[in-house]
């Protein structure tokens, strides 16, 4: 070999060295994320919720191991989401979209051609309001979510931020302060029903949510239930218990000198008597009523009456609708002299309260807040089995598996229709 081969030879391993040397470090700076790059899988930005590892068949089972594996997860190991995150992930909505499966559902000729409408009012968690609406979600739906004018900045823009990456979700055109047991909750669902009777999406049924809701039931088992329902509105609206009947025969109105701590309390000045002799029913802030029923409501003066006199009672969402749907002629009308209907009779929403425990149904494996049990590990066989198409309520900062669990299920229930 010559003097000149050599050098070449030389030169040709040093080029070919350095050249590993960038690779290697190009590697390694890819791996710390310090050089961005286009990718199929989904950037840190895009992480969506927290998932555990949990095997929810076994937990159906009460399998020892795994029921224990997930009140350790309980006890100690819960990820608490932030709204923060959900604006990060829907700052690139294709991205988030392709993410989170909205473009990959399944939606039968049946569902196009039953489309229903969502009000939902919601106050905090803003991934369990998307978790929500993943989990009955239909490109032929339409959601109106209605959130509290209190809640934290970070809470608006996340929701706002995730209403913008989807056609058919939309924020309220108005929205309110709503204050616990006041008519402020009802104004927020008033404000939805207005934007979605102006929507150009010609629904059959609207069902009101709160965002600790969460379904039982796959989109496709909804339409097919509504359907049987034939026009008639369903909800609990039952003669009203004698100790209930202060909340509307006496006055109550919001105080306070800021919109952050005013409450509703109770005055000794009578109401009139409910305008049009209208009997008041008693019932719950939950609901699925007909599309005519509603489109009624927005044109009734005998409604509007009634609504009115309704703004300074206690908890009014839960003696409006019960009322509202007993009026003689009203569409979808429960004859008044109809039997009552209990919730555990309606199918509209699954509710645990702490003083029908244990004869109405087992006792609460979680926590009662307001009376009402947050639910665990415990209710997940029980809810699945009795036959509604919503619960609430669930806490994913008190006990996330029980969710993580049913969007499991309603998974499976997708694909049993083939989707």
């Amino acid at each position: 070999m010559n003097g000149t081969s050599s050098l070449m030879t030389l030169k040709r391993i040093f080029i070919f060295s350095l050249f590993s040397v960038f690779v290697l470090c190009f590697l390694l700076l890819v791996n710390e994320g310090h050089i961005k790059h286009e990718s199929s899988s989904p950037p840190v930005g895009i992480q969506t919720f927290h998932k555990y590892n949990i095997n929810c068949l076994a937990i159906y089972d009460f399998d020892p191991m795994e029921v224990e594996k997930a009140l350790i997860i309980k006890k100690n190991q819960i990820v608490k989401d932030t709204d923060e995150s959900l604006s990060v992930a829907t700052s690139n909505c294709p991205l988030f979209i392709q993410t989170r499966g909205y473009d990959d559902v399944c939606v039968s000729e049946e569902e196009k051609d039953f489309p229903i409408a969502y009000s939902l009012v919601v106050h905090k968690y803003a991934w369990m309001v998307e978790r929500l609406i993943k989990a009955i979600y239909s490109p032929a739906n339409i959601y109106c979510i209605h959130y509290d004018e209190k809640s934290p900045a970070s809470f608006k823009s996340a929701i706002k931020s995730f209403a913008s990456c989807l056609p058919n979700v939309f924020v309220a055109s108005k929205i309110e302060y709503v204050y616990y047991a006041s008519f402020s909750r009802v104004q927020a669902d008033l404000n939805c029903f207005s934007d979605l009777l102006r929507s150009e999406v010609k629904w059959k049924y609207l069902i009101n949510l709160c965002g600790q809701d969460f379904p039982l039931r796959t989109n496709i088992e909804l339409v097919s239930e509504l359907k049987e329902l034939n026009g008639t509105n369903s909800l609990m609206t039952r003669q009203t218990p004698e100790h209930q009947k202060r909340r509307y025969k006496y006055q109550y109105e919001v105080i306070g000198n800021s919109v952050y701590v005013k409450r509703l309390v109770g005055t000794e000045r009578l109401k009139s008597a409910p305008p049009h002799g209208i009997e008041i029913f008693f019932g719950s802030a939950y609901f699925v009523l007909s599309r005519d029923f509603i489109v009624y409501m927005n044109s009734s003066a005998v409604v509007k009456d009634f609504l009115k006199w309704s703004e300074d009672t206690f908890s009014p969402d839960e003696h409006i609708w019960a009322t509202l749907v007993r009026i003689p002629g009203v569409p979808g009308e429960v004859p008044r002299s109809s039997p009552d209907i209990t919730d555990l009779m309606s199918k509209t929403r699954l509710v645990k309260w702490l003083g029908h425990e244990p004869h109405l149904y087992p006792p609460c494996s979680g926590i009662h807040i307001h009376e009402v049990c947050i639910y665990s590990l415990g209710e997940l066989r029980w809810l699945l089995n009795y036959g509604h198409w919503f619960a609430n309520k669930f806490d994913p900062n008190m006990d996330p598996i029980p969710l993580q669990c049913l969007e499991e299920k309603l998974e499976e229930r997708r694909k049993l229709f083939g989707c």
